[in-house]
């Protein structure tokens, strides 16, 4: 296929309309519509893999339309009534499928680098850590948009109707969902006994990938591959379906296609361990003294480092040989729902816990004592305010010798934790040195567990 060719074909085809309705839209759902991706450490605009997973994600819907503005393409020449004149030439056929998938193919995968491109000029200037770990994730992205176009060529040439590219379109649409819902999903229960779900190979299958829920995760490389067998089969098929001319011909098309599905799913490990993975280049550590954080934070060390110390210090003189050594922010990613893992010797914190991403300077060094004494007993991926709150509020206060809300303390709840925590405080404070010590440590045992209350601990009661 030369330029030539391609330029006419481009002219006449919806193929750049197309890739402009893919990027405009993608851009639009993550520039308009408020979500996760717009906060935090995991923002699509803050880290390199958090990037290449979010433009993934949109595909839940960008692959359907993909697939529907395929078949669309693929009906032109039934459109045009020229079907029996173009088999009546020497050209072969594979050359004209060639040339029409090709077209829409260069204009999808451009759509989506542009895309790519849109989100990188911005992680460029968000962080120092750079690496290339993230570009698989984007290649097969950008692989999945053009295999649902061909495959949608392919069907809109075999079954030549109006109703082919909606249909084709909401049946690929139904299909995204239903493998990151119920299909996709394997019903489990935490080692608490809560109820929650996890990936299951078949989710693989779909372009799109979950939410970005920790900047340290990525995709296994073995992931990579197996979708890469998928895609390219579902692409062999779409081409052999260009292509056919008799149902026989048709029905053999479908053979890449069932046959990669197949493989895939021979080669996409069905341990979710396995599937969404820790980078550890990126979770390498980088020290400032006792104060580390990982690679991907590295530029928030030299604000971190001050406050850090100060935290040591604090806490070595209310707690003496007790106290913990060294900050560290937490690289454990562990299954959503299950019970947080903390350390006595070291103060783990995370900069999306809404503790530590209000607070800077004095607040800072509050934070993390408070997550020092009580880091907080939330299952992973759940929300809430209580008990552990208002345990930091007095344990803070404890140390420093006021009480004070701490950041990140919405203004709605203000007055209720002062009236929770207030006499607490009062009532710890006026006991003995050795007593209050006591009771300080029983809180901290009941914390660093999750097996008890801390705060029903610093009021003298039993752990739950």
């Amino acid at each position: 296929m030369n330029v030539r060719v391609l330029r006419i074909e481009l002219k006449r085809s919806v193929a750049p309309w197309a890739g402009a309705v893919v990027l405009t839209t993608a851009l639009a759902f993550l520039y308009l519509i408020p979500g996760s991706w717009w906060t935090g450490t995991t923002a699509w605009t803050a880290q390199w893999t958090s990037m290449a997973l979010w433009t993934r994600s949109v595909l839940f819907y960008l692959w359907p339309l993909a697939v529907g503005l395929g078949a669309l393409q693929g009906l032109r020449d039934h459109r045009s009534k020229m079907s029996e004149l173009l088999t009546s030439t020497p050209r072969p056929a594979r050359h004209r499928a060639a040339t029409l998938a090709g077209a829409t193919a260069l204009t999808l995968a451009s759509a989506f680098a542009l895309l790519v491109l849109v989100g990188a000029v911005q992680v460029v200037a968000n962080t120092e850590y750079t690496h290339l770990g993230w570009l698989p994730i984007s290649l097969v992205g950008a692989l999945s948009l053009v295999a649902g176009a061909v495959l949608g060529m392919g069907a809109g040439r075999a079954l030549p109707s109006v109703l082919t590219p909606p249909a084709l379109a909401m049946g690929a649409f139904v299909f995204t969902v239903l493998l990151q819902t119920s299909l996709g999903r394997t019903e489990t229960t935490t080692a608490t006994g809560l109820p929650s779900t996890e990936p299951n190979r078949v989710s693989l299958l779909s372009p799109a990938v979950q939410e970005v829920r920790d900047a340290l995760v990525t995709l296994s490389a073995s992931v990579h591959v197996g979708q890469t067998i998928w895609l390219l089969a579902m692409a062999a098929t779409g081409f052999a379906l260009l292509v056919a001319a008799t149902p026989r011909a048709r029905l053999l098309a479908l053979t890449p296609v069932l046959a990669g599905a197949a493989l895939a799913l021979l080669v996409l490990p069905s341990d979710p361990r396995r599937m969404y993975v820790v980078d550890e280049a990126a979770a390498e550590l980088v020290c400032d003294g006792p104060v580390c954080v990982t690679k991907t934070q590295q530029a928030r060390l030299a604000d971190l480092a001050g406050p850090g110390k100060e935290v040591l210090r604090l806490l070595h003189g209310a707690l003496g040989s007790q106290a913990p050594v060294s900050v560290r922010e937490n690289t454990a990613v562990l299954p959503e729902g299950s019970t947080p893992q903390w350390s006595r010797t070291t103060v783990l914190f995370d900069f999306d816990d809404d503790l530590i991403a209000a607070a800077k300077g004095e607040e800072l060094t509050r934070a993390l004592i408070a997550k020092g004494l009580v880091p907080g007993c939330t299952p992973v991926g759940w929300s809430g305010f209580g008990s552990d709150e208002f345990a930091q509020t007095v344990a803070v206060g404890w140390v420093l010798g006021d009480l004070r809300p701490l950041p990140g303390t919405p203004a709605s709840l203000r007055r209720e934790v002062n009236a929770k925590t207030r006499p607490v405080w009062k009532k710890l404070k006026a006991l003995p040195r050795a007593e209050q010590l006591s009771r300080i440590n029983a809180m901290r045992t009941a914390a660093l567990s999750c097996k008890g209350d801390a705060f029903d601990a610093l009021n003298g009661g039993a752990s739950r």
